[in-house]
């Protein structure tokens, strides 16, 4: 069974993904950013998923309405609101999965250097949190540029003497959504039957959906496979355009976070063989942060999968992507080493 779906327990509805009615763990998730454009709509589908229990909201400003709103969703999980800075160890003591996508987005006469820093400095700064208050959760980096946030992460773990590879993922959910429902719509198949991996990283041509090793497989064209990754890597500007300028993809990410965010659940608590694409540490090319299949468990990162088969030009891609990605790594390292 793939796919969430909406269905009926005791009379109530929960949204649910292919769970069996049992007792689930306590399990505690933090939302750090939850006031935001992606952060209420991940408060919302957190809230709906069974696995939580305890559901932390935080942001800088307006959580209390965001928390009381969704607070009254008839689901298990028991939703705490805390605003600022000095409720921000409160917000993530004893959580087992923190999902970040704090941040600002793009606006009018700002540069990309000016996001990065804005976006940078608050992520050093809620990672800095973590590793005082929750070091053994579960970190999800939804916060962008994921190329270079997790990288900034990791430096700042290590220099609180608490990094583990195994817990730290950069979210690229979202371009497996994309590629999966983009597949779907160009072979004709049922979506929810749709599996493409997605490597590399998480901005433009770092985006690389390995087509070839989609299933079900359709005898697609060059041509078809070519339009369907740059379709996938211009994902987000493809919804800033429909939106006029006026936002960015909010929605679909928090969908993807909150499927992400279900994965590390069930594979803390014991499911077996799950498997999602994640921007982590790695050793499958030269480069030390990289975007692959990894099967996920009790302590995180099981495995980090290989890149299997490629077609040549997923090779291509593969080369083209790899000076990109390795500027944005460093960037973030460099960042966080900068006192």
């Amino acid at each position: 069974m793939s796919g969430w779906m909406m269905v009926k327990s005791s009379g109530r509805q929960l949204l649910r993904r292919g769970y069996a009615t049992v007792a689930a763990p306590e399990r505690k998730v933090a939302v750090l950013g939850a006031a935001g454009g992606i952060g209420q709509p991940l408060a919302l589908l957190m809230k709906l998923n069974p696995l939580v229990s305890k559901l932390a909201l935080y942001d800088i400003a307006n959580t209390p309405g965001v928390a009381a709103d969704v607070g009254h969703v008839n689901t298990r999980s028991e939703v705490t609101g805390y605003m600022g800075e000095d409720q921000l160890g409160q917000a993530l003591e004893g959580s087992d999965v923190v999902i970040i996508p704090a941040g600002v987005p793009r606006k009018p006469g700002m540069t990309r250097d000016d996001l990065f820093n804005i976006n940078a400095g608050i992520v050093k700064g809620l990672c800095t949190a973590i590793a005082k208050y929750c070091p053994d959760a579960l970190v999800n980096m939804i916060s962008n540029p994921v190329n270079s946030t997790v990288p900034i992460a990791a430096e700042v773990f290590k220099k609180a003497g608490v990094y583990d590879e195994k817990k730290l993922f950069g979210v690229t959910t979202l371009d497996v959504v994309r590629a999966k429902t983009f597949y779907a719509g160009k072979a004709n198949v049922p979506v929810a039957d749709v599996n493409v991996p997605v490597v590399g990283g998480h901005a433009g041509i770092t985006i690389l959906p390995l087509f070839s090793q989609a299933t079900p497989t359709a005898n697609l064209s060059d041509e078809d496979i070519k339009a369907l990754t740059k379709r996938t890597q211009d994902g987000g500007t493809e919804v800033v355009e429909a939106k006029a300028g006026k936002g960015s993809a909010t929605l679909s990410m928090a969908y993807a976070g909150a499927i992400f965010a279900d994965a590390c659940l069930k594979g803390l608590n014991g499911v077996p063989d799950v498997v999602e694409c994640s921007f982590v540490q790695s050793t499958i090319t030269e480069l030390p942060f990289f975007a692959s299949k990894v099967r996920l468990g009790k302590n995180g990162v099981e495995e980090v999968m290989g890149l299997g088969a490629l077609s040549d030009f997923e090779k291509e891609g593969l080369e083209a992507l790899k000076p990109e990605l390795k500027a944005s790594i460093e960037k973030g390292i460099k960042f966080a080493n900068q006192s």
